[in-house]
């Protein structure tokens, strides 16, 4: 267990100020995700108070105190992701400033504590050197890759990378402030006697406050929290698309009732699209966190994703073919 006291030099988000603190003070880099996690979990305190919000402005001179379990965060679970390499096919947009790719299941974005396990962002970074090479075969640095949002390891579909730093702010802010539209794909288990309560077309929205709520130490597990208590506003809006024949799935599922339901957020929580479903007792397959049936993947998909281009302003909507 080890603790450190710092003090900010100027305003910054408190997960900018840690990314760019901890590194130096534990001796080794640390994952953007690591740090979320710190903060959610109650690790962090500013001016003797808890504080589970990364955006958190911190103030000039203000006293951050960290505490670190380093058996419980550089442990991470290795699981069974898939061999991935990203190639032409995969690719749903590019120019010279970002380039848009269709995320496989199985398969995490970012890298994490462990080293070796390979990640989406990794395999873009391959696929631009090695056509970098074909063009200059004498070039030794890999390109710039940056990431501007994730998806779940096991949720496929559409998200976006740069290629250029001069368009990560514009980039950050089409997501920060909710400029880009995210539409997701899930298919959901309902009970048969609650079916009718579900009839195609139908839409519905589910908000409010969210944060996390399972106990240090324990797989991370996000909820209804109340804003007095850490909880921050949630809200998406779903559609009923149709139903699916669950035989079609797996014989395992045969005696649920399938929807496949479009998700729309209007903020960004972690989970968000998860915990909404589950709250109305209509979890999505394969999520057993959140009470879905057990299945091969949790059946959540990025279909599309709306935005400005950064440089342009060009209208874009960009599309991945899904488990539908």
């Amino acid at each position: 267990m080890k603790n450190f006291t710092l003090t900010a030099a100027s305003s910054l988000s408190l997960n900018d100020f840690l990314r760019e603190k901890l590194p130096s003070l534990i001796g080794c880099e640390i994952s953007n995700s690591k740090i979320r996690r710190l903060i959610v979990s109650g690790s962090v305190s500013v001016d003797g108070r808890q504080v589970r919000s990364p955006s958190f402005l911190l103030r000039k001179n203000c006293k951050i105190f960290v505490n670190i379990d380093s058996e419980k965060l550089f442990f991470e679970k290795q699981p069974d992701d898939i061999d991935f390499e990203l190639g032409a096919k995969d690719v749903l947009f590019e120019d010279e400033n970002i380039i848009i790719v269709n995320k496989p299941a199985h398969f995490p974005t970012e890298a994490g504590m462990v080293k070796s396990r390979d990640n989406l962002h990794s395999a873009v970074v391959r696929f631009l050197f090695a056509r970098q090479k074909i063009e200059r075969p004498n070039a030794k640095n890999p390109p710039y890759v940056g990431i501007m949002h994730r998806l779940d390891r096991d949720t496929s579909g559409v998200i976006l990378f740069t290629k250029s730093r001069s368009v990560n702010a514009a980039c950050h802010g089409l997501f920060e402030n909710h400029t880009a539209k995210k539409v997701y794909n899930a298919v959901v288990c309902v009970k048969p006697s609650e079916i009718k309560n579900y009839p195609q077309g139908k839409e519905f929205a589910v908000e409010f406050p969210m944060g996390r709520i399972s106990p240090k130490g324990q797989a991370a597990k996000w909820g209804r929290v109340s804003e007095k208590n850490g909880g921050q506003a949630s809200r998406t809006e779903f559609k009923v698309l149709k139903a699916l024949s669950s035989s079609s799935f797996d014989p395992a599922v045969s005696s649920q009732k399938l929807l496949l339901i479009e998700c729309r957020p209007l903020t960004g929580r972690t989970h968000q699209i998860r915990v909404h479903l589950s709250s109305l007792g209509i979890p999505i397959l394969g999520d057993t966190l959140y009470g879905g049936q057990n299945f091969e993947r949790i059946m959540l998909h990025a279909k599309s994703l709306s935005f400005p281009h950064p440089v342009t302003g060009e209208k874009l909507c960009v599309e991945a073919k899904g488990f539908i």
